[in-house]
């Protein structure tokens, strides 16, 4: 079952979402559908639609005609060498996963915790 519909989509999205496109982004939708029940399925309904299109659209790349990497948080062009570097921080192009501020959408707070063998032994 998927949280968010291709329409919800189109609302979000930079470009048009073709009628040959809908059946990869409802696959898409069902995919992080999973992905999210697996981090917090007690979510709200709307963190939850939110997170399923930032995720899909990301791993989909909107930016697709930029040649920019959906995600990249550094980038590098140059000129008639044809160079190019980027740099994704939390994933890879293509990859569906959750960001830190998902994540908190979702009701997950990084947790720092330690645990003392020398304790526990005790």
């Amino acid at each position: 079952m998927a949280y968010a519909t291709v329409e919800d989509l189109r609302r979000r999205s930079r470009r048009a979402i073709s009628a040959d496109e809908e059946a990869l982004y409802e696959t898409a939708l069902e995919d992080v559908a999973v992905l999210i029940d697996q981090v917090n399925e007690h979510a709200s309904i709307e963190a939850k639609r939110i997170v399923s299109c930032k995720v899909v659209l990301r791993a989909i790349s909107e930016d697709v005609d930029s040649g920019i990497p959906a995600g990249a948080t550094q980038g590098s062009m140059s000129g008639m060498g044809y160079a190019q570097s980027w740099t994704i921080s939390c994933g890879s192009v293509g990859e569906m996963y959750l960001t830190k501020v998902e994540k908190q959408m979702l009701g997950i707070k990084g947790k720092i915790g330690s645990v003392s063998l020398l304790e526990a032994a005790t």
